[in-house]
């Protein structure tokens, strides 16, 4: 909950005259006050991981992998030459997953 700090502050008569009902009427109209939203309507636009995308096409063009760049065996990205850390037995790796 955000605190106003340059609200006057209560002196301790006005304290004593809150009482408990005034408190809890007042945290209601609070409550009341934020925006519910139905969840099905809320849930439309998301895509779940386990959606069928068999419909969809693909949008990106994919290029072969160039002779400038190596696949990195520990996390298997395409990755350019000068990211290459260090070649463990005819493996590369690459600074990321050498690091």
């Amino acid at each position: 909950m955000a605190t106003d700090y340059d609200a006057p502050r209560k002196q301790d008569e006005d304290l004593s005259n809150d009482s408990i009902e005034e408190l809890k009427a007042q945290r209601t109209q609070q409550q009341a006050s934020q925006v519910d939203e139905d969840e099905a309507v809320a849930a439309e636009g998301f895509e779940l991981p386990g959606a069928d995308l068999s419909n969809e096409e693909l949008s990106v063009r994919v290029l072969p992998k160039q002779n400038d760049e190596f696949t990195c065996m520990e996390c298997f990205l395409v990755r350019h030459r000068s990211q290459m850390a260090s070649e463990d037995g005819g493996m590369p790796i690459c600074t990321d997953c050498a690091g």
